[in-house]
């Protein structure tokens, strides 16, 4: 249960009502990280725009390489509302349950490409010690992998955009939804 007061749907009125019926029309459901800003609307609309824009906009990462590293802060920072969210997402491209177990223990044993393992290694680093990537070796270490600006760019707002959700969902008690699943992907 969370720590602080939600407004639920079905109590929401003004603009509140009107962010719920979007993110139903948009995505299928409102989801508890979005009810737990509830006593602050405009939050949920500026988080929405900025989730829409990491996650879903034209980029050099594929969508299920954004969902494999939401899944792998989210396990950095042992969240699992995020980690079971985003690991739907992930297997909805995957269509793997074994592989995304897998990716859960250990990202090395999940048959990732160079690319993604590089991908994964960067969203653990950056998790755990921000500062050790100061150096510039850990983006060397994606441009060897192939990757380029913009896509070392697109991870890093993947990784800090699941930083920061993973720090609200956690430290505020949101938990895990009965059905979790039945978003629009």
């Amino acid at each position: 249960m969370a720590f602080i007061e939600v407004i639920e749907p079905e109590q929401a009125t003004g603009l509140l009502r009107g962010i719920y019926d979007g993110l139903v029309l948009s995505r299928g459901k409102v989801a508890d990280v979005h009810k737990i800003q509830s006593l602050h609307p405009e939050t949920i609309q500026a988080h929405m725009d900025l989730y829409m824009s990491v996650m879903f906009s034209a980029s050099p990462l594929s969508r299920a390489e954004r969902e494999m590293m939401a899944v792998v802060v989210s396990m950095q920072n042992g969240c699992p509302y995020c980690q079971e969210h985003h690991g739907q997402a992930l297997n909805h491209y995957w269509k793997d349950h074994d592989r995304l177990a897998r990716l859960r223990a250990d990202p090395a044993t999940a048959d990732l490409s160079a690319r993604e393992l590089a991908l994964c290694g960067f969203a653990q680093l950056v998790t755990r010690d921000p500062s050790a990537s100061s150096d510039g070796a850990a983006v060397a270490g994606l441009k060897a992998a192939g990757l380029n600006d913009r896509a070392i760019l697109d991870a890093a707002l993947v990784i800090g955009y699941f930083n920061f959700v993973n720090r609200i969902v956690l430290s505020l008690g949101v938990e895990l939804e009965t059905n979790p699943g039945g978003y629009k992907y």
